[in-house]
């Protein structure tokens, strides 16, 4: 287990680049937190790190976003959070995004648990008190 600390929104750049650091050779990462913990903002921050130039936003209407890195790699962006029941997941061929190979980043894993990959990095984002948000690698 891993632990980064944002410090503040200014500070978010940094944290990403630590976190970058820490993916190794994994590709499917599981984002867990409160509604409002930072989700979306970390792995938007971890994108603009990896060269991603388009618009990054959440998904939570297209369940998916794609992206390219700036070295043309592709990575995936999800949001479950509108998904009711995990047959839906079948519908888009979620297999094909997480056994890619590709980077995929999850917003609401919990919706999907059972279909994710045996090797997936469970990631928490956990506010604090003072607006600081510690972010658990696992």
């Amino acid at each position: 287990m891993k632990q980064l600390t944002i410090q503040s929104l200014d500070a978010i750049d940094e944290t990403a680049r630590e976190f970058i650091e820490q993916m190794g050779d994994n590709t499917v990462f599981a984002f867990h937190g409160k509604m409002g913990a930072g989700k979306t903002t970390f792995i938007k921050a971890i994108c603009e790190e990896l060269g991603v130039e388009d618009v990054i936003n959440s998904p939570t209407f297209a369940i998916v976003n794609e992206y390219r890195s700036g070295t043309g790699e592709l990575i995936y962006h999800f949001d479950f959070y509108r998904i009711n029941k995990e047959e839906e997941a079948f519908d888009f061929g979620y297999e094909d995004y997480f056994y890619s190979g590709s980077l995929c980043f999850i917003e609401w894993p919990e919706k999907v648990q059972s279909l994710l990959p045996h090797d997936v990095v469970n990631v928490t984002i956990e506010e604090q008190a003072d607006g600081k948000r510690i972010v658990i690698i696992e």
